[in-house]
């Protein structure tokens, strides 16, 4: 007979998801100090959102009534096509296709459908990027990848071109065991290529200097002394995954909801800057850009120049 965690497994694989790994939901002891100093240091930047629900960051007990178990699940989103990015506006890998929150959003509630009748009345609640949970902490915790020097959670032999997402369940499932090493070893080419030396130390990222916080995240003008160091990147920002060398096992995903919008791979920075909010509103509906918005990608236009 095979153990619920196994039926979990079988089922988020047939489901589309990539990988599936589970760990006990308790406090994440070890992520709470560095959360912590992380905030007072003044690391979110303009991102509030971040110093609020402390304690549910640390704890899915705190977030879901009865909760025992995390299920931890990655997707990749490494495009097989990529956008001619020379002298072009660059835009996250990630933001190719329609937007990821309602991608895996309902493959996670067919998920908890499926065990439901497989298993048993379940109670669960699923989270993609959008509350407060620290993916990258379970993920690591349920062995599905270490955490890199980039703060990226890397999986072995694969890179990290995967959305994290979690389903966090009231039933006691079997846990995986974390990877002991980091394999990161020796190398910095992360910390070395990032434009803007966001990448402070190990497994460190100071949001407040990073692209994709100036590109998307923030909604005032960027500092000034960052402008000429965007690197050409319009939307999001990929150079500390590009430069990885685990990356170069990156493979297509499969996932058809989130093949490339071809208007967006075809489109040149000319194009970016003539389009209008009617015509970026109609094209880019369900896309990540609209995080950004019309007048945040007219911003980050003007800061290329």
């Amino acid at each position: 007979m095979q153990s619920h965690a196994s039926i979990i497994k079988r089922t988020a694989l047939r489901l589309g998801f990539d990988f599936c790994g589970i760990s006990k939901a308790a406090f994440l002891e070890e992520e709470a100090p560095r959360l912590e100093k992380w905030l007072e240091q003044g690391m979110n930047g303009k991102m509030q959102y971040m110093e609020n629900h402390f304690d549910k960051r640390l704890d899915p007990r705190l977030l879901v009534d009865g909760a025992r178990s995390v299920i931890s699940l990655m997707l990749n989103y490494y495009p097989a096509s990529a956008k001619a990015t020379a002298g072009e506006a660059k835009i996250s890998k990630y933001a190719y296709g329609k937007d990821y929150h309602f991608v895996i959003k309902d493959k996670i509630k067919e998920l908890l459908h499926v065990l439901n009748e497989e298993i048993g009345e379940i109670h669960g609640r699923a989270f993609v990027d959008s509350a407060p949970v620290l993916d990258r902490a379970w993920a690591a915790k349920s062995g599905l990848g270490w955490i890199g020097k980039n703060a990226m959670l890397i999986r072995p032999q694969k890179g990290s071109f995967f959305f994290l997402a979690e389903l966090i369940v009231d039933i006691d499932l079997d846990a995986d065991t974390p990877i002991k090493k980091d394999y990161c070893g020796t190398c910095t080419r992360c910390m070395d290529a990032c434009p803007t030396q966001a990448i402070v130390g190990p497994k460190i990222v100071d949001g407040s200097k990073c692209i994709s916080y100036f590109t998307i995240e923030l909604k005032e003008n960027m500092p000034e002394e960052y402008k000429d160091k965007l690197d050409g990147w319009m939307f999001g920002c990929d150079v500390c995954q590009d430069v990885c060398p685990w990356n170069s096992f990156s493979l297509p995903h499969k996932t058809k909801e989130m093949q490339p919008n071809p208007a967006l791979l075809n489109m040149s920075k000319k194009d970016w800057e003539e389009i209008t909010e009617d015509v970026f509103k109609k094209t880019f509906k369900d896309s990540p850009l609209q995080r950004a918005g019309y007048k945040g990608i007219k911003r980050n236009l003007q800061n290329l120049d």
